[in-house]
């Protein structure tokens, strides 16, 4: 169970960071590369699931090392579910290797994906002469600005801890306190996970309006009484058919909003 705990952990961590660059590249198609993006969205949409395959794939085989160390072993009267290594060698270049992958596939290319796909999002969305830009940039800056406070404090106590390996000056409150520290951070590296929904789908202007629709005509629904038979009860369904048929594809703009 301590292997599998840690495992799913790392798997998902690594799998979400992954998954947000792939989100980036196809926004950065979708509105950058606009006379294209039919074409090359197609091919994408065609291959969408073996490259759900491949990011899930390679999440896996990153997270590999920590199912293979993971142990649940006692130490101090207390049980712990930690890494457990043959050698102190072997442990310091497992863990600097560890943290590295994390420090690589969990922040600097989601981060070098998101800054180059955005940036030129950004700088088309501005020469755009379109009413939804702003909406769309607003999006945009949330989404980065999100990213960003979530996942630096957690990066920087994986760095502060990889300098920290091998030296021989380190003090016990030093170490206690970086463990709290890297604990907190790692809620709120997770917290990320949790706020990308709403940024991506329900911060949307095409996705909120839809929603609406779909829980307004649930509730009218439910607000029909039982015995007014069916001409009755097919209204509201009626009245989500003829808006659901008058809706319109917005433009490239809004295709970041969702």
């Amino acid at each position: 169970m301590c292997k599998l705990l840690k495992g799913v952990y790392a798997v998902n961590f690594n799998c979400g960071m992954l998954l947000l660059s792939c989100i980036s590249l196809d926004r950065y198609i979708a509105i950058v590369q606009a006379t294209r993006s039919f074409r090359l969205r197609a091919r994408t949409l065609t291959r969408s699931k073996l490259i759900c395959l491949a990011v899930w794939a390679l999440s896996v085989a990153i997270s590999g090392s920590t199912f293979a160390f993971n142990q649940k072993y006692s130490t101090q009267g207390r049980e712990v579910c930690e890494p457990r290594y043959h050698s102190v060698s072997g442990a310091i270049t497992w863990k600097l290797l560890m943290l590295w992958l994390e420090l690589l596939f969990g922040f600097f290319i989601p981060l070098v994906f998101m800054s180059f796909c955005y940036l030129f999002i950004v700088k088309t969305l501005v020469q755009a002469q379109n009413s939804k830009r702003h909406q769309a940039i607003r999006v945009i800056i949330a989404v980065v600005l999100v990213f960003l406070a979530c996942q630096i404090p957690h990066n920087m106590v994986l760095l502060v801890t990889t300098a920290n390996l091998g030296r021989m000056n380190r003090s016990c409150s030093g170490e206690k306190l970086l463990g709290y520290t890297r604990n907190v951070t790692e809620v709120l590296a997770f917290l990320h996970c949790c706020l990308n929904p709403v940024l991506y789908a329900f911060v949307g202007q095409k996705f909120r309006s839809y929603f609406l629709k779909v829980a307004r005509d649930l509730w009218l629904v439910r607000r029909q009484p039982k015995a007014s038979g069916f001409s009755c009860s097919r209204k509201p369904s009626e009245t989500f058919i003829s808006r659901q048929t008058s809706e319109t594809m917005d433009d490239n703009a809004s295709s970041f909003t969702m």
